[in-house]
């Protein structure tokens, strides 16, 4: 939204500071792993490893076995949510944002595929009650649900049964899908079987996830939160709060909305490199990302509905990294956009050996290499 109406002007750089910040990419943060997961609302969790590479980014101390336990535990666990997207959440979350977004994405994709005539006939509270039965009963892959639901409603498509039901109910993908060193297809149960009465039932206040967004992602407008969530008209939320917060505005003149009391360095505050996993929160979770992306350099982290990993270096995104990892050796390969200069390289280097020693297995050697990035 473009405002008539004067506010102190932030920079790109000093947004870029601010966001860094709150995402804990200034300097590796102090938090516990299931702390850091909450105060990020979600770490975006569309493969199994880019929850562990977010962490590894932004903790001090952090090891994989970490995260892995506390999804083990159920104390966190994957699930659609924000864009209809999985996330790794805490069990909280999981349950409160969940149900906070349904009318956003997952409502909206429910309807695409309703409008595609691949449920014609199908009778969707039915469909919703015959899923929770057969998910509660176990957990069933989403093959396993499709032909279940196939017996039930032979003429509809069978990706529409799936995706249905996957709109309509709240599913958690069960473990041992996401551990650390382990695999495991998606099978999928109800938030109410998977935590139990350890969590209750309740819905994110609408109020309370705003500031919790400007903790993690702000300074932000409304148009940035609505992009995250995947919810609309939130406006009316932003207005009830505006007394509480501070109001800024971009070169732009979008209004930013931002806590009192949150963290906005200055803009010459050194930002060191950081590897960022494939689809990382940080790259989607504002309507303007020039924050963190330039415009020359937006569409070079995606190939299709592919995210590629990505490096910071002074605090934007700079280049692309590679893993290839066998039984005898871990190789990084490190893919600049442009020229770097001697600092750049080692700084890169020093993190990137941080990166592989937290993350890469055990006794297997690894080696560090850069190309020229493919034009």
């Amino acid at each position: 939204m473009v405002t008539t109406t004067k506010h102190p002007v932030l920079s790109p750089r000093a947004l870029n500071r601010a966001t860094l910040d709150r995402q804990l990419l200034l300097r590796r943060s102090p938090l516990g792993v299931e702390d850091a997961v909450a105060h990020l609302l979600g770490l975006q969790a569309q493969n199994t490893k880019p929850p562990y590479y977010a962490l590894a980014a932004r903790l001090e101390g952090f090891r994989p076995e970490q995260l892995s336990t506390l999804m083990e535990s159920r104390a966190v666990a994957r699930i659609v949510t924000m864009r209809s997207t999985v996330h790794t959440h805490t069990a909280r979350d999981a349950v409160a944002l969940r149900r906070l977004v349904q009318p956003g994405a997952p409502d909206r994709e429910l309807a695409v595929f309703v409008g595609r005539k691949g449920l014609d006939g199908v009778d969707l509270e039915r469909l919703a009650a015959r899923s929770r039965e057969l998910v509660e009963e176990r957990p069933h892959t989403p093959k396993q649900l499709r032909e279940e639901l196939l017996q039930e409603w032979p003429d509809a498509d069978p990706l529409s049964l799936s995706v249905a039901a996957r709109c309509i109910l709240h599913l958690v993908q069960v473990t041992p899908r996401g551990l650390w060193g382990r695999g495991g297809q998606v099978a999928l149960t109800t938030t109410d079987v998977w935590f139990g009465d350890a969590v209750p039932a309740e819905t994110a206040d609408l109020d309370e996830t705003v500031l919790r967004y400007l903790g993690a992602f702000g300074p932000a407008s409304v148009k940035d939160m609505q992009t995250w969530c995947g919810l609309t008209q939130l406006r009316a939320a932003f207005e009830r709060l505006r007394p509480r917060l501070l109001v800024f505005q971009d070169e732009r003149g979008t209004e930013l909305f931002d806590l009192p009391d949150a963290p906005r360095p200055d803009e010459d505050t050194p930002a060191p490199p950081r590897f960022l996993p494939e689809f990382d929160n940080l790259l989607l979770s504002h309507a303007d990302r020039t924050r963190v992306v330039t415009p020359e350099n937006r569409s070079r982290s995606w190939k299709g509905n592919q995210a590629f990993r990505v490096f910071l270096l002074d605090g934007v995104l700079a280049g692309l990294w590679h893993l290839e990892e066998t039984k005898e050796r871990v190789t990084m390969a490190i893919e600049p956009f442009e020229a770097i200069d001697r600092r750049q390289r080692e700084e890169l280097l020093a993190e990137a050996e941080r990166t592989l020693e937290v993350m890469g297995p055990q006794g297997v050697p690894y080696e560090i290499v850069f190309r020229a990035p493919e034009r």
